[in-house]
Protein backbone atom coordinates (compact mmCIF):
# COMPACT_ATOMS: atom_id res chain seq x y z
CA UNK A 1 0.00 0.00 0.00
CA UNK A 2 1.42 3.37 -0.99
CA UNK A 3 0.69 6.88 0.25
CA UNK A 4 2.00 10.41 0.64
CA UNK A 5 5.07 10.80 2.88
CA UNK A 6 7.01 13.91 3.87
CA UNK A 7 10.44 13.82 5.50
CA UNK A 8 11.13 16.86 7.69
CA UNK A 9 14.87 17.42 7.77
CA UNK A 10 17.93 18.85 6.05
CA UNK A 11 18.41 18.70 2.28
CA UNK A 12 20.67 20.51 -0.15
CA UNK A 13 22.05 23.19 0.18
CA UNK A 14 22.67 21.84 3.71
CA UNK A 15 25.76 19.65 3.75
CA UNK A 16 26.94 16.39 5.18
CA UNK A 17 25.54 12.97 5.93
CA UNK A 18 22.25 14.21 7.37
CA UNK A 19 21.21 15.93 4.17
CA UNK A 20 22.43 13.00 2.06
CA UNK A 21 20.48 10.50 4.16
CA UNK A 22 17.23 12.50 4.05
CA UNK A 23 17.51 12.94 0.29
CA UNK A 24 18.43 9.33 -0.45
CA UNK A 25 15.57 8.13 1.76
CA UNK A 26 13.16 10.30 -0.24
CA UNK A 27 14.43 8.75 -3.48
CA UNK A 28 14.13 5.22 -2.09
CA UNK A 29 10.56 5.76 -0.84
CA UNK A 30 9.60 7.29 -4.19
CA UNK A 31 11.00 4.22 -5.97
CA UNK A 32 8.68 2.07 -3.84
CA UNK A 33 5.71 4.01 -5.20
CA UNK A 34 5.17 6.46 -2.37
CA UNK A 35 4.58 10.10 -3.24
CA UNK A 36 7.48 11.51 -1.20
CA UNK A 37 8.62 15.05 -0.44
CA UNK A 38 11.05 16.83 1.88
CA UNK A 39 10.17 19.73 4.17
CA UNK A 40 13.59 21.30 4.66
CA UNK A 41 14.98 24.45 6.23
CA UNK A 42 15.52 28.00 5.17
CA UNK A 43 17.47 28.47 8.44
CA UNK A 44 18.14 25.31 10.46
CA UNK A 45 20.34 26.39 13.40
CA UNK A 46 21.45 29.68 14.95
CA UNK A 47 25.05 30.36 13.93
CA UNK A 48 26.07 30.45 17.61
CA UNK A 49 25.03 26.79 18.00
CA UNK A 50 26.70 25.56 14.82
CA UNK A 51 30.04 27.30 14.36
CA UNK A 52 30.84 25.72 11.00
CA UNK A 53 29.57 26.45 7.52
CA UNK A 54 26.03 25.05 7.23
CA UNK A 55 25.51 25.04 3.47
CA UNK A 56 27.36 24.21 0.27
CA UNK A 57 27.00 25.29 -3.36
CA UNK A 58 27.19 21.98 -5.22
CA UNK A 59 24.88 19.11 -4.20
CA UNK A 60 26.57 15.86 -3.11
CA UNK A 61 23.93 13.73 -4.81
CA UNK A 62 20.76 14.13 -6.87
CA UNK A 63 18.39 16.50 -4.99
CA UNK A 64 14.81 15.39 -4.41
CA UNK A 65 12.55 17.30 -6.84
CA UNK A 66 9.76 17.76 -4.27
CA UNK A 67 11.65 19.78 -1.64
CA UNK A 68 10.43 22.88 0.18
CA UNK A 69 12.66 25.25 2.17
CA UNK A 70 10.30 27.16 4.44
CA UNK A 71 11.14 26.18 8.03
CA UNK A 72 13.25 28.63 10.03
CA UNK A 73 14.43 28.29 13.61
CA UNK A 74 13.40 31.90 14.32
CA UNK A 75 9.81 31.62 12.97
CA UNK A 76 7.65 29.55 15.40
CA UNK A 77 4.50 30.62 13.58
CA UNK A 78 5.85 28.92 10.49
CA UNK A 79 6.31 25.65 12.37
CA UNK A 80 2.62 25.42 13.24
CA UNK A 81 1.47 26.44 9.75
CA UNK A 82 3.75 23.80 8.21
CA UNK A 83 2.27 21.17 10.51
CA UNK A 84 -1.29 21.99 9.47
CA UNK A 85 -0.34 21.81 5.80
CA UNK A 86 1.51 18.51 6.30
CA UNK A 87 -1.55 17.03 8.04
CA UNK A 88 -3.72 17.99 5.08
CA UNK A 89 -1.34 16.47 2.51
CA UNK A 90 0.26 13.38 4.10
CA UNK A 91 -0.39 9.91 5.44
CA UNK A 92 3.01 9.83 7.18
CA UNK A 93 5.35 12.57 8.40
CA UNK A 94 8.90 11.62 9.42
CA UNK A 95 10.78 14.00 11.73
CA UNK A 96 14.52 13.41 11.30
CA UNK A 97 16.19 14.13 14.65
CA UNK A 98 19.88 15.00 14.71
CA UNK A 99 20.01 17.42 17.65
CA UNK A 100 17.72 18.61 20.47
CA UNK A 101 18.07 22.08 18.92
CA UNK A 102 15.50 20.88 16.37
CA UNK A 103 12.95 19.80 18.98
CA UNK A 104 11.15 23.13 19.58
CA UNK A 105 10.48 23.40 15.84
CA UNK A 106 9.34 19.79 15.69
CA UNK A 107 6.99 20.30 18.62
CA UNK A 108 5.52 23.25 16.74
CA UNK A 109 5.08 21.13 13.61
CA UNK A 110 3.44 18.39 15.71
CA UNK A 111 1.06 20.91 17.27
CA UNK A 112 0.00 21.99 13.80
CA UNK A 113 -0.54 18.38 12.69
CA UNK A 114 -2.58 17.49 15.77
CA UNK A 115 -4.72 20.60 15.35
CA UNK A 116 -6.17 19.00 12.20
CA UNK A 117 -8.45 16.63 14.07
CA UNK A 118 -9.34 13.52 12.17
CA UNK A 119 -6.56 13.90 9.62
CA UNK A 120 -5.14 10.44 10.39
CA UNK A 121 -1.57 11.58 9.66
CA UNK A 122 0.94 9.46 11.54
CA UNK A 123 4.21 10.93 12.77
CA UNK A 124 7.45 9.00 13.26
CA UNK A 125 10.64 10.35 14.86
CA UNK A 126 13.68 9.04 12.96
CA UNK A 127 16.49 9.42 15.50
CA UNK A 128 20.00 9.69 14.09
CA UNK A 129 20.99 10.55 17.67
CA UNK A 130 18.48 10.07 20.47
CA UNK A 131 20.64 12.30 22.66
CA UNK A 132 23.84 14.17 21.78
CA UNK A 133 27.24 12.68 22.52
CA UNK A 134 27.99 15.86 24.49
CA UNK A 135 24.69 16.66 26.15
CA UNK A 136 23.21 19.47 28.23
CA UNK A 137 20.68 19.11 31.05
CA UNK A 138 17.83 20.43 28.88
CA UNK A 139 18.45 17.90 26.10
CA UNK A 140 16.78 15.00 27.94
CA UNK A 141 13.63 17.03 28.64
CA UNK A 142 13.38 18.22 25.04
CA UNK A 143 13.80 14.80 23.45
CA UNK A 144 11.46 13.15 25.96
CA UNK A 145 8.77 15.71 25.09
CA UNK A 146 9.13 14.90 21.40
CA UNK A 147 9.25 11.11 21.63
CA UNK A 148 6.18 10.94 23.87
CA UNK A 149 4.11 12.89 21.32
CA UNK A 150 4.88 10.92 18.13
CA UNK A 151 3.27 7.69 16.94
CA UNK A 152 6.50 5.79 16.41
CA UNK A 153 10.26 5.99 16.93
CA UNK A 154 13.04 4.57 14.75
CA UNK A 155 16.67 4.33 15.86
CA UNK A 156 19.82 3.03 14.19
CA UNK A 157 21.02 0.62 16.88
CA UNK A 158 19.74 -1.45 19.78
CA UNK A 159 21.75 0.76 22.15
CA UNK A 160 19.97 3.87 20.85
CA UNK A 161 16.61 2.09 21.04
CA UNK A 162 17.24 1.32 24.70
CA UNK A 163 18.02 4.99 25.31
CA UNK A 164 14.81 6.04 23.55
CA UNK A 165 12.78 3.48 25.46
CA UNK A 166 13.89 5.04 28.73
CA UNK A 167 12.54 8.39 27.56
CA UNK A 168 9.24 7.04 26.24
CA UNK A 169 7.96 5.70 29.54
CA UNK A 170 5.53 2.80 30.09
CA UNK A 171 2.65 1.85 27.81
CA UNK A 172 4.29 3.29 24.71
CA UNK A 173 5.22 1.34 21.54
CA UNK A 174 8.83 0.17 21.61
CA UNK A 175 11.24 1.87 19.22
CA UNK A 176 11.94 0.15 15.92
CA UNK A 177 15.62 -0.56 15.13
CA UNK A 178 16.89 -0.26 11.56
CA UNK A 179 20.57 -0.27 10.67
CA UNK A 180 21.71 2.94 8.99
CA UNK A 181 22.00 2.24 5.24
CA UNK A 182 24.74 3.59 2.95
CA UNK A 183 24.26 7.14 1.67
CA UNK A 184 27.73 7.93 0.37
CA UNK A 185 28.62 11.20 -1.36
CA UNK A 186 29.06 11.08 -5.12
CA UNK A 187 32.81 11.71 -5.30
CA UNK A 188 33.10 11.31 -9.05
CA UNK A 189 36.22 9.14 -8.77
CA UNK A 190 37.01 5.46 -9.16
CA UNK A 191 38.30 3.48 -6.16
CA UNK A 192 42.02 3.60 -5.52
CA UNK A 193 44.39 1.12 -7.19
CA UNK A 194 44.33 -2.42 -5.83
CA UNK A 195 48.04 -2.47 -5.05
CA UNK A 196 49.49 1.02 -4.51
CA UNK A 197 52.70 1.65 -2.63
CA UNK A 198 52.48 2.49 1.06
CA UNK A 199 51.97 6.20 1.68
CA UNK A 200 53.05 6.00 5.34
CA UNK A 201 50.16 8.33 6.09
CA UNK A 202 46.95 7.85 8.07
CA UNK A 203 43.74 9.85 7.71
CA UNK A 204 41.09 11.05 10.11
CA UNK A 205 38.11 12.57 8.32
CA UNK A 206 34.97 14.29 9.66
CA UNK A 207 33.83 16.95 12.10
CA UNK A 208 36.42 17.13 14.89
CA UNK A 209 34.62 17.01 18.24
CA UNK A 210 35.78 15.63 21.61
CA UNK A 211 33.79 12.38 21.30
CA UNK A 212 35.59 11.58 18.03
CA UNK A 213 38.81 10.93 20.00
CA UNK A 214 41.35 12.76 17.83
CA UNK A 215 43.35 13.53 20.98
CA UNK A 216 43.52 9.77 21.66
CA UNK A 217 44.73 9.24 18.10
CA UNK A 218 47.50 11.82 18.50
CA UNK A 219 48.76 10.15 21.67
CA UNK A 220 48.56 6.72 20.04
CA UNK A 221 50.46 7.97 16.99
CA UNK A 222 53.28 9.17 19.25
CA UNK A 223 53.26 5.93 21.22
CA UNK A 224 52.69 3.16 18.67
CA UNK A 225 53.17 4.18 15.05
CA UNK A 226 56.57 4.03 13.31
CA UNK A 227 58.41 7.35 13.36
CA UNK A 228 58.01 7.90 9.61
CA UNK A 229 54.20 7.57 9.67
CA UNK A 230 52.26 10.83 9.38
CA UNK A 231 48.64 11.77 10.06
CA UNK A 232 46.20 14.04 8.23
CA UNK A 233 43.23 15.37 10.22
CA UNK A 234 40.66 16.73 7.76
CA UNK A 235 37.36 18.41 8.63
CA UNK A 236 35.69 21.18 10.55
CA UNK A 237 37.11 21.70 14.03
CA UNK A 238 34.31 22.21 16.53
CA UNK A 239 35.54 25.11 18.65
CA UNK A 240 38.82 25.48 16.77
CA UNK A 241 42.04 23.51 16.50
CA UNK A 242 44.13 25.29 19.15
CA UNK A 243 43.97 22.56 21.80
CA UNK A 244 44.83 19.77 19.37
CA UNK A 245 47.63 21.85 17.84
CA UNK A 246 49.06 22.41 21.32
CA UNK A 247 48.83 18.67 22.07
CA UNK A 248 50.56 17.90 18.78
CA UNK A 249 53.44 20.17 19.75
CA UNK A 250 53.57 18.74 23.28
CA UNK A 251 53.85 15.20 21.89
CA UNK A 252 56.64 16.16 19.49
CA UNK A 253 54.46 15.46 16.45
CA UNK A 254 54.57 18.87 14.78
CA UNK A 255 56.26 17.56 11.65
CA UNK A 256 54.09 14.46 11.44
CA UNK A 257 50.55 15.88 11.71
CA UNK A 258 48.74 18.03 9.16
CA UNK A 259 45.47 19.78 10.01
CA UNK A 260 43.32 20.33 6.94
CA UNK A 261 40.67 22.58 8.51
CA UNK A 262 37.23 23.17 7.00
CA UNK A 263 34.48 21.12 5.41
CA UNK A 264 35.78 18.67 2.81
CA UNK A 265 33.57 18.72 -0.31
CA UNK A 266 32.87 15.45 -2.08
CA UNK A 267 35.17 16.15 -5.01
CA UNK A 268 38.17 16.50 -2.67
CA UNK A 269 37.61 13.20 -0.88
CA UNK A 270 39.24 10.92 -3.47
CA UNK A 271 42.51 12.85 -3.22
CA UNK A 272 42.56 12.69 0.58
CA UNK A 273 41.80 8.98 0.61
CA UNK A 274 44.36 8.24 -2.10
CA UNK A 275 47.09 9.81 0.07
CA UNK A 276 46.42 7.45 3.01
CA UNK A 277 47.10 3.84 3.91
CA UNK A 278 44.08 3.65 6.22
CA UNK A 279 41.23 5.71 7.62
CA UNK A 280 41.35 5.89 11.42
CA UNK A 281 38.14 6.32 13.45
CA UNK A 282 39.24 6.69 17.10
CA UNK A 283 35.73 7.48 18.45
CA UNK A 284 35.07 7.42 22.18
CA UNK A 285 31.36 6.95 21.43
CA UNK A 286 29.31 6.58 18.25
CA UNK A 287 25.85 5.89 16.92
CA UNK A 288 26.37 5.27 13.20
CA UNK A 289 28.77 6.61 10.59
CA UNK A 290 29.23 6.27 6.85
CA UNK A 291 32.99 6.63 7.02
CA UNK A 292 33.86 2.92 7.12
CA UNK A 293 31.85 2.36 3.96
CA UNK A 294 33.30 5.52 2.40
CA UNK A 295 36.84 4.27 2.96
CA UNK A 296 35.98 0.82 1.62
CA UNK A 297 34.36 2.39 -1.46
CA UNK A 298 37.81 3.81 -2.25
CA UNK A 299 39.69 0.62 -1.47
CA UNK A 300 41.00 1.77 1.91
CA UNK A 301 41.16 -0.35 5.10
CA UNK A 302 39.91 1.09 8.40
CA UNK A 303 41.33 1.19 11.93
CA UNK A 304 38.41 1.84 14.29
CA UNK A 305 37.25 1.51 17.86
CA UNK A 306 34.39 -0.75 18.87
CA UNK A 307 32.18 2.25 19.69
CA UNK A 308 28.59 2.15 18.48
CA UNK A 309 28.15 0.27 15.21
CA UNK A 310 31.69 0.83 13.90
CA UNK A 311 32.77 -2.73 14.59
CA UNK A 312 29.80 -4.09 12.63
CA UNK A 313 31.34 -2.82 9.39
CA UNK A 314 35.01 -3.73 9.95
CA UNK A 315 36.12 -7.34 9.53
CA UNK A 316 38.95 -7.66 12.02
CA UNK A 317 42.15 -8.70 10.28
CA UNK A 318 40.43 -8.82 6.86
CA UNK A 319 39.70 -5.22 5.87
CA UNK A 320 40.72 -3.38 9.04
CA UNK A 321 41.68 -3.52 12.69
CA UNK A 322 39.68 -2.81 15.85
CA UNK A 323 40.54 -1.48 19.31
CA UNK A 324 38.80 -0.34 22.45
CA UNK A 325 37.26 3.17 22.64
CA UNK A 326 39.18 5.79 24.60
CA UNK A 327 42.15 3.46 25.10
CA UNK A 328 45.36 5.10 23.89
CA UNK A 329 47.43 1.97 24.48
CA UNK A 330 45.10 -0.28 22.51
CA UNK A 331 44.94 2.15 19.59
CA UNK A 332 48.74 2.43 19.66
CA UNK A 333 48.87 -1.38 19.49
CA UNK A 334 46.56 -1.36 16.46
CA UNK A 335 48.64 1.30 14.67
CA UNK A 336 51.83 -0.68 15.29
CA UNK A 337 50.15 -3.90 14.09
CA UNK A 338 48.87 -2.19 10.96
CA UNK A 339 52.40 -1.22 9.91
CA UNK A 340 53.87 -4.67 10.36
CA UNK A 341 55.43 -5.75 7.02
CA UNK A 342 52.81 -6.73 4.45
CA UNK A 343 49.79 -5.89 6.61
CA UNK A 344 48.64 -2.70 4.79
CA UNK A 345 48.61 -4.53 1.44
CA UNK A 346 46.87 -7.60 2.89
CA UNK A 347 44.12 -5.52 4.52
CA UNK A 348 43.67 -3.46 1.37
CA UNK A 349 43.24 -6.69 -0.60
CA UNK A 350 40.40 -7.64 1.76
CA UNK A 351 38.39 -4.44 1.21
CA UNK A 352 35.08 -4.75 -0.66
CA UNK A 353 32.62 -1.94 -1.45
CA UNK A 354 29.31 -2.15 0.41
CA UNK A 355 26.23 -3.41 -1.43
CA UNK A 356 23.65 -0.76 -0.60
CA UNK A 357 20.39 -2.30 -1.85
CA UNK A 358 19.79 -4.90 0.93
CA UNK A 359 20.40 -2.27 3.62
CA UNK A 360 17.90 0.14 2.05
CA UNK A 361 15.28 -2.55 1.50
CA UNK A 362 15.38 -3.50 5.18
CA UNK A 363 15.52 0.14 6.27
CA UNK A 364 12.45 1.32 4.38
CA UNK A 365 10.50 -1.74 5.54
CA UNK A 366 11.32 -0.97 9.16
CA UNK A 367 10.55 2.73 8.82
CA UNK A 368 7.13 2.09 7.30
CA UNK A 369 6.37 -0.40 10.10
CA UNK A 370 7.25 2.07 12.89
Amino acid sequence: MTGRITLVGPAHPYKGGGARHTTELAHRLSALGHETGIESWRAQYPAALYPGTQTITNPEGEPSPDTRHELAWYRPDGWWRAGRRLADENDLVVLTLFSPVQVPAYLGVLAGIRSRRGSGTRVVALCHNVLPHERRAVDVSLVRALLRRVDGVLTHSAEQAHLAEGLLGPDRPRPVVAEMPPHLPETGAAPASDAPEEKRNLLFFGIVRPYKGVDVLLRALAEGAPDDVTLTVAGEFWGGSTELADLTKELGLTGRVRFREGYVPADELPGLLAEADALVLPYRSATATQNVWLAHEHGLPVIATRAGTLADHVREGVDGLLCEPGDTGDLARALAAFYEPGVPARLRDGVRPVEAEPYWRAYTDRLLSA
